[in-house]
């Protein structure tokens, strides 16, 4: 007869899988982070964030400019500031059927806009304005709710190519029920017309604002 060996006894096969359970469930040693290690990443991020900011104001008309091309839409939002070019976009967008009705957004500057707009061979009736808002953001809170009365479900926005991005996104955030597109006026986009036009210093101010809308109203911006 064969003599069973102790491999084969059974409180030993149990063990040995009690061995290995407890192994497989030991806690792996944490790695430790030596200063040197800390200073290095902290070395990468400030080299990343260095590299995106100089590309940022490099290539401001490729950061800030958000042009989505073609749309068919229910309504054109202008967004009040820049000098004549919103409601001159506006009015071509109009009269290539990209949206049958225009709303103007902003105090100041709205019934300049709407002159303009009706020289350009817009109807008046087609032409609804909102006048209390003073900002981008409450360009966006007081204009959404003319939106859905109206029943819009996709719009396009208009105002200055280095104020698209910003614009967007802060529709986009107080609406996201809605489709927003943008399609900016590209007056002074030219490199050689920013210094003579001002707006060199409309660039880094718009960098400071979506930083700042970012970090107050949480409008992320990418």
């Amino acid at each position: 007869m064969f003599s069973r060996s102790d491999d084969d006894n059974p409180s030993c096969i149990r063990s040995r899988a009690t061995l290995q359970t407890q192994r497989l469930a030991a806690p792996m040693p944490a790695r430790i982070i030596t200063p040197r290690r800390l200073l290095w990443v902290g070395l990468a991020l400030v080299a990343t964030v260095a590299v995106l900011l100089f590309a940022a104001l490099l290539l401001p008309d490729q950061v800030l400019c958000v042009e989505n091309g073609p749309q068919k839409a229910d309504a054109i939002v202008v967004l009040g500031g820049g000098s004549f070019e919103r409601p001159l976009r506006a009015a071509e967008l109009f009269h290539q059927n990209a949206a049958p009705k225009i709303i103007l957004t902003g105090a100041g500057d709205n019934d300049g806009n709407r002159r303009l707009l009706i020289r350009k061979g817009v109807p008046s009736a087609a032409i609804q304005q909102e006048l209390d808002s003073a900002n981008t953001r409450e360009n966006a809170m007081f204009t959404i709710p003319l939106l859905r009365k109206e029943g819009a479900h996709h719009v396009i926005l208009v105002t200055s190519w280095y104020h698209s991005r910003r614009a967007l996104h802060c529709f986009r955030h107080y609406a996201p029920d809605i489709e927003f597109y943008s399609h900016p006026a590209y007056y002074a986009y030219r490199r050689s017309e920013w210094t003579p036009q001002g707006i060199r210093g409309k660039i880094r101010a718009e960098y400071i604002k979506i930083v700042g809308y970012w970090v107050c109203y949480g409008v992320c911006p990418l």
